[in-house]
């Protein structure tokens, strides 16, 4: 197959943050969140050049270590060769090791745009190999799947394949995300998993996570059933102790709240009247959380136009400050069903 040719004009990419596990669905489920980072690639004579904006600005790499460059390169190999060189401008939004998908919406901004850079991409690297990709990357499916198809996913491996399935969130679902000022690390939060837990609550989460999907998708109304999980949250207190306070808190007041991810951030999901009491809570257990009512995304990974005015700023919502350049592309990257 020969090389891949590519286009001169460059291509804006946005991607959503997203929650894995939602309580009982660990290392399964995702929903895509409206929130983004945006970025703007184009294809340059030589040479590596980043510019980053917003969440990292101060400590991201800008070389070749940088993930969504890593990311850019890898999905480059599967089109069959690399360009000559690269012009990558960064937007981000996404709060880095919160728990909201920061590590998977760069892995897919990289291999979506490296896809719509190249000439007759999508038919080199369709939508499945996305998914496969961004998985051997990250690791596991389940927040890049939500990241790259939107909505509500589930997703699997089968014999080792990253597979997954898009399921419409209902529309009365509002999430509220408390993100607190300090980080956790996934993998500080994945070591304090036991290796073993008791058979009876690996049954209850198996029958709260078949409850989640009505829940989220038909009948918001069992979220706060839905949402109850005893594989991981509790093991994960001791690197996070406020977020577990403010799940119990808010579940004691009949919000379904869980850890988004690996945390720490808490996520409740709720709707249109009870979010503006529940974004109120802003203060507790002597945790300062930045508290933010958010939309679903329902349209995953989508390659824009990029705006003739503005810079790559990210003050303001996700809509109203955008990356600069010419016209490109509009469109999607996933599929709005199952990846197989």
């Amino acid at each position: 197959m020969a090389g891949p040719a590519f286009r001169a004009a460059a291509v804006r990419v946005r991607v959503p943050a997203s929650s894995a596990n939602l309580g009982p669905g660990f290392d399964a489920f995702g929903l895509a969140l409206g929130l983004y980072d945006d970025v703007v690639v184009r294809v340059a004579e030589s040479g590596l050049d980043i510019d980053i904006a917003g969440e990292g600005a101060d400590t991201l790499p800008r070389d070749e270590s940088h993930l969504l460059v890593r990311s850019m390169r890898a999905a480059f190999d599967v089109l069959g060769g690399q360009p000559r060189g690269l012009e990558v401008v960064c937007a981000n939004r996404i709060p880095h090791g919160r728990g909201l998908g920061s590590s998977s919406a760069a892995i897919c901004a990289g291999i979506v745009a490296a896809r719509a850079v190249a000439t007759g991409g999508a038919e080199r690297l369709d939508d499945a190999a996305l998914l496969e990709l961004a998985s051997e990357i990250e690791g596991h499916p389940d927040n890049v799947a939500a990241c790259l198809y939107g909505g509500f996913t589930l997703a699997w491996t089968d014999a080792g394949v990253a597979r997954a399935v898009r399921m419409e969130p209902a529309a009365s679902v509002v999430p509220v995300v408390f993100v607190p000022a300090r980080p956790v690390l996934t993998e500080t939060a994945r070591g304090l998993l036991p290796r073993q837990v008791p058979h009876v609550d690996a049954a209850a989460n198996a029958g709260r996570a078949a409850l989640l999907v009505e829940a989220l998708t038909r009948r918001p109304e069992l979220l706060l059933a839905a949402t109850e999980d005893r594989l991981h949250q509790e093991y994960r207190a001791p690197a996070m102790p406020e977020s577990l306070n403010l799940v119990n808190r808010l579940r004691a007041d009949g919000v379904p709240a869980v850890i988004s991810g690996a945390g720490p951030t808490v996520l409740a999901l709720t709707d249109g009247d009870a979010a503006d009491q529940v974004e109120k809570i802003a203060h507790v257990a002597g945790e300062e959380w930045a508290a933010n009512r958010l939309a679903l995304d329902t349209a995953g990974a989508s390659v824009l136009p990029l705006s003739t005015t503005g810079t790559a700023g990210t003050s303001g919502t996700a809509g109203t400050t955008e990356p600069s350049g010419p016209t490109g592309q509009t469109g999607s990257a996933g599929p709005t069903g199952t990846s197989q």
